[in-house]
């Protein structure tokens, strides 16, 4: 998918959750995400999409500005729905107006600016959108396309050199001496090998053995590796291998409240 493309992605996810969240009962408990009720996920996802169009929009070198930024979601629910889709829209006219080798922030570590977060953008709002099922008792659904790309936003964001440098009980969890482990998509194009090195995960994009083995529909993968749901009501998912591997990957994968 290209920066375009998953901006339109971002605004049609965002809009399906400002319809699911519009008016909803603001204290309600998120269970994916212990720390938060529904007003913390509304916030979150509307104040990174305004902060992403500033960073992108102004092509900033640093994000400070953009942190400083911040508005917080209307206190009344029944305001969410449009400004969840007004944070979408903004976001998506600021990616239109700069070309994507346009320099600006990431932290990812690989200068990977405006390409990064049109994924990252829409990797977030597809998992918290999970967050806001669990939080409603709404069914999730999400293309397998669509969560190919999802599961691969999270799995490029969590093996980042960005990542690894700034969350020092990550990397000393995660160091190994090559331990392998191969996540497979079934219902649509998507492998990816994982490998514990010891300075780093090392990421590619191929079918190879591997010590784990973890296959099957794209969303139910997607929502087991950004642990929105446990894999044991996740049984479409096959696992091959080494258990303990995969139960330990999952545990270090924890991001923003966890």
């Amino acid at each position: 998918m290209d920066t375009s493309t998953y901006l339109k992605a971002v605004v049609e996810q965002t809009n399906t959750l400002a319809n699911w969240v519009n008016g909803k009962d603001a204290a309600a408990p998120v269970p994916t995400c212990p720390e938060w009720n529904l007003a913390d996920l509304v916030d979150h996802v509307g104040s990174t999409q305004r902060m992403v169009a500033m960073l992108v929009g102004e092509q900033m070198s640093e994000p400070s500005k953009a942190f400083a930024g911040y508005v917080p979601a209307p206190t009344d629910s029944a305001e969410w729905g449009a400004w969840l889709t007004g944070t979408a829209a903004e976001a998506k006219q600021a990616f239109e107006s700069v070309a994507d080798d346009a320099p600006v922030w990431d932290p990812s570590g690989a200068a990977a600016g405006v390409p990064f977060w049109s994924r990252r953008l829409f990797g977030e709002v597809c998992v918290h959108r999970a967050d806001a099922a669990a939080a409603l008792g709404t069914t999730y659904e999400l293309a397998p396309e669509l969560a190919v790309e999802a599961a691969e936003d999270w799995l490029d964001t969590m093996t980042s050199r960005g990542y690894w440098e700034n969350r020092e009980g990550f990397a000393d969890a995660m160091r190994g001496d090559g331990q392998t482990l191969h996540f497979h998509a079934t219902d649509a194009p998507g492998e990816w090998l994982a490998r514990r090195e010891q300075d780093q995960v090392a990421l590619e994009r191929t079918h190879a053995d591997a010590d784990v083995a973890v296959r099957g529909p794209a969303a139910d993968l997607m929502l087991v590796l950004s642990r929105r749901r446990p894999l044991s009501a996740a049984p479409a998912l096959e696992v091959q291998g080494d258990p303990a591997l995969f139960d330990h990957w999952i545990s270090h994968m924890d991001w923003v409240t966890g």
